[in-house]
């Protein structure tokens, strides 16, 4: 990757020299102080179709603002003016490379800005671009030919060893792999463990299973490690009898955030017990920081979400509103009193029926905040903020006083589709909430005894059929035809915060 950007922009630069580009991104990009937070408030919008929209790019050939794709490409093209800035998070693109160039010297000169900007405003600095260290450009020169995915290769495909009735943990492990935001995490080396002990860390395990996917082999694994340990750290999963897939996925998820969390806990109290060694001052950090839905280690910032419940008073009409973070959303499939016994048929009627008002009855009568007296009330559920990865857990196993059995009815599930509808606020919803298939978990048999298998998706419109060991091609229409019992959905366009 050059060093310099591409000669569009450099004949760009002869003209203009960096002068354009380091006033536009300090005004509307960083936002280095108040008089440009106001000029941004009051003049960045799209000049097309007025919109405020997440990614606005300044030409910097001359004043114009313009949405992502259709609006800034036309401007571009019909003034013959080639560069514009990103800014979202102020990157240079060329139209005529049709790509996101790199320049050092614009880079040093945002990197200024953003400075700035933190200082501004009193905070840390915030998304930075990767830049190798020196150990890395070496690794990087040493291996020029590096391994080109092309389509239709196996490299990222691997079938697991059953080791026992282990087939729910083969399938979760599958899908987390094949999660775009979880490969690039552990497939650049970003985990720093604090354990004295690697072998006892599930996060260093789960990284080492990153490497053997992508490794180019192509025998089975065996996962007997990530077994035991998930089996030291979740008690109620441990023995070779059949577990259930969705249980298994929280109980992970919950192992590596606690592991996340202990690693950072460890490193900081190490970097405070270094500062504090030279003269620094040692702040212990609050423990709320490391909550479920508060902390921001990867688990939370790819598979966390908010939801909000809004309690109704019937009597005084008085709302009392409350938060609750959530990994997956679990779905009801069979008939409810509440809803005039209606079956849903698709996961949209799921989600409109997880949503909707609920009348909470004579016998749920909860004390109002507003009109201090207990009353009957109604409940709605609605998704505050989504999280990049949305999984749906659609609840198959019915347990009851009378019967367990499992519902296996078929529900229709989209390859694409828009959340907009169940938001809190749907008018003054921030982003695009448009979410796009790439994992789904069946289960074979009967509540009793049965069989879990996965369908990945491997590349673009590429889909795989993960059965153990066996690792085989798959159409769209056979992972639409299945029956789902858990839905990954992954967002597809991801805003820096």
């Amino acid at each position: 990757m050059s060093e310099t950007g591409c000669r569009h922009y450099q004949s760009y630069l002869k003209e203009h020299s960096y002068d354009t580009f380091r006033v536009i991104d300090a005004y509307f990009a960083a936002c280095v102080n108040r008089d440009a937070r106001e000029k941004k408030a009051i003049h960045c919008n799209c000049f097309e179709c007025g919109s405020y929209g997440i990614q606005l790019y300044a030409c910097l050939h001359c004043i114009y603002f313009g949405c992502r794709g259709a609006h800034i490409t036309s401007h571009l093209r019909s003034k013959k003016h080639n560069v514009a800035l990103e800014l979202s998070h102020g990157t240079l693109y060329c139209y005529a490379c049709r790509d996101f160039i790199y320049d050092a010297r614009s880079r040093e000169y945002a990197l200024i800005n953003r400075k700035l900007e933190a200082k501004d405003l009193q905070k840390s600095l915030g998304w930075q671009p990767w830049i190798p260290t020196a150990k890395e450009t070496n690794l990087l020169l040493a291996n020029a030919r590096r391994r080109l995915v092309r389509p239709n290769q196996t490299i990222g495909l691997r079938g697991l060893l059953n080791l026992g009735a282990t087939c729910f943990m083969n399938c979760i492990v599958q899908a987390l792999v094949h999660t775009p935001l979880l490969s690039d995490y552990f497939m650049s080396d970003r985990h720093e463990c604090g354990s004295k002990s690697s072998h006892k860390c599930l996060v260093c395990e789960v990284s080492r299973l990153f490497q053997e996917f992508y490794s180019g082999s192509r025998s089975p694994l065996s996962l007997h490690r990530l077994l035991h340990l998930i089996w030291n750290h979740a008690k109620h999963l441990a023995g070779y009898e059949q577990q259930d897939a969705h249980e298994f996925f929280i109980a992970t998820l919950d192992v590596l955030h606690r592991h996340c969390v202990k690693a950072k806990s460890e490193h900081e109290s190490k970097s405070n017990s270094s500062s504090s060694g030279s003269g620094g001052t040692n702040s212990s950090s609050s423990s709320s920081s490391h909550c479920y839905g508060q902390c921001n280690c990867i688990i939370d910032q790819i598979f966390t979400g908010m939801l909000q419940s809004d309690v109704v008073c019937q009597a005084c009409n008085g709302v009392s509103t409350t938060f609750d973070p959530f990994w997956d959303i679990s779905l009801d499939l069979g008939e409810t009193t509440t809803h005039g016994g209606v079956t849903p048929k698709t996961l949209i009627d799921c989600l409109e029926r997880y949503t909707r008002a609920e009348h909470l009855g004579s016998a749920a009568k909860i004390k109002c905040s507003t009109c201090k007296s207990y009353q009957e009330s109604t409940k709605k559920f609605s998704l505050r903020t989504l999280p990049s990865v949305v999984s749906f857990h659609l609840k198959r196993f019915e347990h009851s006083a009378l019967i367990d059995r499992k519902i296996s009815s078929f529900i229709q599930f989209p390859v694409e589709f828009d959340m907009t509808p169940f938001m809190s606020e749907k008018k003054n919803a921030y982003g695009d909430f448009r979410f796009s298939l790439y994992a789904v978990v069946n289960h074979e048999g009967t509540i009793d005894t049965g069989h879990y298998t996965a369908y990945v998706r491997h590349q673009k419109d590429t889909w795989v059929k993960c059965d153990d060991h066996l690792i085989t091609m798959a159409s769209l229409k056979q992972v639409l035809d299945s029956e789902g019992y858990l839905l990954f959905y992954h967002k597809n366009v991801l805003e820096y915060e």
